[in-house]
């Protein structure tokens, strides 16, 4: 099976990872801000109701909407001074940690993390405000077209308060990393609406569920848990719209369709697990001294290193493609051995890197 980025992959012993480096590149993916993107437009006469969970999932949308303004205590702190997640959750807090840097550093090392974290997240949000868009015009149902454009308020009011917060509370907002760019941009020009469903809403909005969740997990902060645990709720029920629309698809899909999917699933997701934090390291390892090459290949061997790589996929997006039939023996052992897929029953509850 063909990988995405095949030019930036190098070895990391057992594992493969995706790494950009020159400059230049990088910004030249970010300055590709005008994508084309093929789009079929579907009209339908059938204004009733055609599937009856989706609708019901749309109105779950229109009872749980609020305001990223008015529903949030902007007024509560949130300050680099203190851990504003656990300090065992931080990749960069625990790195300063292991070079005996003071605490301080080690709670700016963290929140350094988290306000890239949280742009990253951003970014994927204004992506999914648009597909969303794009999948008012595509999807053949009106049940699936009203709960899209309910979706496309939800991504709006993500990408604001994302942005407020970076802005209001962590005075720093990232630039798009270059893997995330890159796959964001394979999910907006994917052709169809069963790519773009299957890319968006299982893939993507699944895996954000899963890091929303480890957030919330282990934060120390009352502000950034009320607002990550709201956005949360929305990414669980768009998470839903994927795989209940998923279910039809796979359902009349032929056995090469399947297959298709199949491998299209991992090729996505294993990219986006390839880069192993190196964009982020690549921005904050110099700051703190830290080189990161050496800190990922730390990591890569810790003898938990796949339980700890794994929960952010485990959590949603795993088990939802197994329902779906989309990950099968034939491609099971590519998910394990990328560290992505595990025995639950080995999985570990926390968060913690322990790289000391």
């Amino acid at each position: 099976m063909k990988k995405l980025m095949e030019e930036h992959r190098k070895k990391f012993g057992e594992f493969e990872v995706i790494e950009f480096v020159d400059e230049a590149e990088i910004q030249a993916i970010r300055n590709r801000t005008d994508i084309e993107v093929p789009l079929d437009l579907n009209w339908t006469w059938e204004y009733g109701s055609e599937v009856a969970e989706l609708r019901s999932l749309y109105e779950k949308g229109k009872v749980n909407q609020w305001n990223a303004e008015t529903d949030l205590d902007w007024d509560m702190p949130v300050s680099k001074d203190e851990w504003v997640l656990n300090p065992e959750a931080s990749l960069m807090g625990q790195a300063c940690k292991l070079m005996g840097k003071d605490e301080a550093t080690q709670k700016a090392a963290a929140f350094d993390e988290l306000a890239f974290s949280i742009s990253q997240l951003l970014h994927g949000e204004q992506a999914a405000l648009q597909l969303c868009g794009q999948l008012t015009n595509i999807c053949p149902t009106m049940d699936q077209k009203l709960y899209a454009s309910s979706q496309v308020i939800d991504e709006a009011r993500h990408t604001e308060v994302f942005a407020k917060f970076l802005q209001r509370k962590m005075g720093t907002l990232y630039p798009v990393g270059a893997t995330l760019k890159v796959l964001l941009d394979e999910l907006l020009g994917a052709e169809g609406m069963q790519k773009k469903m299957l890319g968006m809403q299982t893939l993507f909005e699944g895996t954000a569920v899963g890091i929303m969740n480890l957030m919330r997990n282990e934060s120390r902060n009352a502000f950034f848990t009320e607002m990550i645990t709201r956005v949360e709720q929305d990414e669980a029920r768009h998470a839903a719209f994927g795989v209940l629309t998923m279910r039809r698809v796979v359902k009349e899909a032929s056995s090469e369709e399947m297959g298709e999917m199949e491998d299209w699933a991992f090729q996505i997701l294993e990219a986006l697990n390839a880069n192993q934090q190196l964009d982020m390291l690549q921005v904050l390892g110099p700051k703190y001294d830290i080189d990161p090459e050496n800190i990922v290949k730390l990591m890569m061997g810790l003898p938990n290193y796949a339980e700890l790589n794994s929960m952010a996929f485990m959590h949603t997006v795993v088990p939802n493609l197994q329902r779906l039939g989309l990950i099968t023996e034939r491609t099971e052992e590519g998910w394990k051995k990328a560290g992505m897929m595990v025995d639950r029953r080995g999985a570990s509850s926390s968060a913690e890197f322990a790289l000391a």
